[in-house]
């Protein structure tokens, strides 16, 4: 039996090399979504972006920036570049619906005009809340039924109950597979050039 493992010793040093290969296919698939996630929410926040300076955000966060991440789910949704970085980060596990109901709410809550308010209502209850929609979020049979009530007369208040349940799901699963991701990894990793500067 000793040879079959020294034989099985010798394959896990391809099979590290294949590691590597994931790893990076992988962190290269990150970026292609984040690219794409970055270059959204910059058409959509045009004119907000231009009295803040325009690409301010969208620059890769400092390692210190993206720690702060870490430190609390609110921290990580504030920051432009790091709410890009966690919707790639949920779209790569089927589970983006979340993150775009969040957003969707957060946009409803600012919305000012009535009619726009009820339309807004309509739109976000056909895309994340009835039966079969196509990014139908998962909370519970009482809340759906609330919400199905609460949108003939729209209120701001409509899916508060609703957001802040998927936002704790997400604080409590979401969130903390994050920031032990690959991606997070790398973004909070000092360059290796910086490392070898300190070194000499």
């Amino acid at each position: 039996g000793g040879r079959m493992e020294r034989g099985g010793r010798r394959r896990s040093e391809p099979e590290e090399a294949d590691k590597g290969r994931m790893k990076r296919t992988i962190i290269k698939d990150w970026k292609k979504r984040l690219s794409y996630f970055l270059q959204n929410s910059s058409n959509s926040n045009n004119r907000k972006a231009k009295k803040a300076g325009k690409h301010r955000n969208y620059f890769r966060p400092s390692p210190e920036e993206a720690q702060l991440w870490s430190e609390a789910f609110d921290e990580l949704l504030a920051n432009k570049y790091g709410l890009a970085a966690f919707r790639a980060f949920l779209k790569s596990e089927f589970c983006e619906e979340n993150i775009e109901f969040w957003l969707a709410c957060e946009d409803f809550k600012k919305t000012k005009s009535p009619q726009k308010l009820t339309s807004k209502a309509k739109k976000i209850y056909n895309d994340f809340i009835e039966k079969e929609a196509p990014k139908e979020i998962n909370i519970d049979f009482q809340t759906k039924n609330m919400i199905a009530q609460n949108i003939q007369e729209a209120t701001h208040t409509c899916f508060s109950v609703a957001q802040k349940r998927v936002y704790s799901l997400m604080e409590n699963n979401s969130y903390p597979r994050f920031l032990e991701s690959e991606f997070y990894q790398e973004l909070c990793k000092k360059t290796p050039i910086s490392r070898a500067a300190q070194g000499t």
